[in-house]
């Protein structure tokens, strides 16, 4: 698979045969969203990010890239497009030569 809307047809495929579809409303997903990415968290809390166990890691990033890509596909996302937007609207916010090399928040570049 090498493009977003191949993985999501995967994941359709698999909710769709166990009859999940159901449970799979938009507020839901955002909450299981949110409840992976506690998850990928734990993993790194009270470690140095280099003693984070990469295979669990693997696990918890693709739960979140799931449901995010399920989310998207609820609300008729194209998910290439709101993420170029996204980088478009960053680039904006954040001028290289203001924000090269910095971590400043940009209301206060």
């Amino acid at each position: 698979m090498t493009d977003w809307k191949d993985l999501q047809q995967a994941l359709l495929n698999f909710r769709n045969e166990r009859d999940w579809e159901q449970f799979h409303n938009p507020k839901d997903l955002a909450l299981a969203l949110s409840i992976e990415a506690a998850e990928l968290n734990e993993l790194f809390l009270w470690k140095k990010p280099e003693e984070a166990n990469p295979e669990k890691i693997k696990e918890e990033l693709a739960d979140v890239f799931a449901y995010a890509i399920l989310l998207a596909e609820k609300y008729d996302l194209d998910i290439n497009e709101i993420l170029l937007d996204k980088i478009k609207k960053n680039a904006e916010k954040y001028p290289v030569d203001k924000a090269k090399g910095t971590a400043t928040k940009y209301t206060d570049l």
